[in-house]
């Protein structure tokens, strides 16, 4: 006859795991520990717990940063009801209905969002130079760049004048540009164009006629169908 002590033990009869990435020998274990009736033995096996842990499950190689963690955890484990030497604060048992903290969104007031924040910060910076030429130098590029930001979120196109009359209130009117001359010298190309690299030049003397480097067809050798063998 087969005893009770053979047969497996199913899931919905066993106790309950409170933290399942721990697993079910490591709760069976602070089980174990809270029946110890010496607590010196009981703060022994609990450290020997916490360094066994510490190997065996993969959680805890995130909680090695964090020693208090673990032992917050083990104390969780143990329902509250352990009592050892914690190098640690004991954690009371509303840390499980503690809320997390909120997170504060940044709250950045930028001016046209589809040129981004770093578009401004780029025009404090510029405003900056006292060279006239380098400031037209920088209002340009900055207004590729304006343009190329804008056009990798809208399918319309933005006009020039949109962007002469955004850049001189972004720089509060240090940074103004004549229209007529952006048109005329398509000033705001995207900026991508600009910096694509050149193609390399084909060496003197070289010959492209078999790009593939395949070898050149031998009329000798083609095949002939109506050749006899015996030539």
């Amino acid at each position: 006859m087969i005893s009770n002590n053979m047969i497996g033990e199913y899931n919905t009869s066993r106790e309950h795991i409170i933290l399942k990435e721990y697993g079910r020998n490591v709760q069976k274990l602070v089980n174990y520990i809270r029946t110890v009736p010496d607590k010196g033995k009981r703060t022994e096996l609990a450290i020997t717990l916490i360094e066994l842990i510490k190997q065996l499950a993969p959680v805890a190689k995130e909680a090695q940063e964090n020693p208090q963690r673990m032992w917050d955890d083990l104390y969780i484990m143990a329902d509250f009801n352990l009592d050892v030497d914690n190098p640690f604060t004991t954690p009371d048992r509303t840390i499980l209905f503690k809320k997390p903290r909120k997170m504060e969104y940044p709250k950045n007031d930028v001016r046209f969002r589809h040129y981004g924040k770093n578009i401004e910060k780029l025009v404090k910076e510029a405003v900056k130079k006292e060279d006239p030429n380098e400031l037209e130098e920088a209002a340009i590029y900055l207004g590729k760049l304006m343009k190329t930001f804008y056009s990798a979120w809208n399918k319309e196109t933005l006009d020039d004048s949109v962007i002469v009359k955004d850049l001189a209130i972004l720089s509060q009117g240090k940074l103004v540009l004549n229209l007529d001359k952006v048109r005329e010298e398509n000033l705001f190309e995207k900026l991508y164009r600009e910096q694509r690299k050149p193609t390399g030049t084909r060496p003197q003397g070289s010959d492209n006629r078999n790009p593939r480097g395949n070898r050149p067809f031998n009329k000798k050798n083609r095949h002939n169908p109506h050749r006899r063998r015996d030539q």
